[in-house]
Formats: structure tokens, C-alpha cells, sequence
């Protein structure tokens, strides 16, 4: 039973939630452009910081120091604009804004 339960959750893994977030409109706008760490960089002083720390060392919200080897940029993308990992807000900025936020989370190592 707990074998069939596992196989029916990889497969809609596999043909249901992986194409949807590849076919996500704003995942897919956001990748397209090159963000400014700078800019990404006072997004998450603003936004962001409160949770994490200035510096992304982590205080409610996690470390976020080497968060790229953790997630790729889909799933960061997925985890800001979800709200699915309580007590982080959703939230979802402009796709650019998104971007420079992501490049910012690039430099943190």
C-alpha cells in the first residue's frame, strides 16, 4: 500500500507539478531577464531582512548563506511566491524585482 501510495505521488510529480512550474508564466518571465544583485540587494533589506537577518544569516527565516547548491532558481522562486512554508508571507514582486532578489541570493555564500 505505502509502495503504491509512493508511486502514484512520483508520477504526478512527473507529468502534473514539474511541467506546471516549467509552464509558469512568471517563473518563466522572471528567468528571462538578468537581475541586479544591487537592486536584490535593498529588495531584501526591505522585504526579506526582518526574517532572515541583514545579511541573510538566518533569525525566524533560514540561513539563506549557499541557499543556490540548496535550490535552483525555480524553486526559489516557487518558495518566495507560495507562502506554503509558514510563517513566511506570500509574496510576489514584479518579475524584474524578482530577478535582482535572486541575484542578490546568488552572492550570499
Amino acid at each position: 500500500m505505502v509502495l503504491l501510495a509512493a508511486a502514484a505521488t512520483v508520477l504526478f510529480l512527473l507529468l502534473v507539478a514539474l511541467p506546471a512550474a516549467r509552464s509558469d508564466p512568471y517563473s518563466r518571465s522572471t528567468l528571462q531577464l538578468a537581475g541586479s544583485a544591487e537592486n536584490g540587494g535593498q529588495l531584501f533589506l526591505i522585504n526579506c531582512a526582518g526574517c532572515h537577518g541583514i545579511s541573510g544569516q538566518g533569525l525566524v527565516g533560514p540561513n539563506l548563506h549557499g541557499v543556490k547548491a540548496r535550490k535552483n532558481d525555480r524553486q526559489l522562486i516557487q518558495q518566495v511566491v507560495s507562502g506554503q512554508t509558514p510563517p513566511m508571507p506570500r509574496f510576489q514582486p514584479e518579475p524584474q524585482a524578482m530577478a535582482d532578489l535572486l541575484a542578490y541570493l546568488h552572492t550570499l555564500s
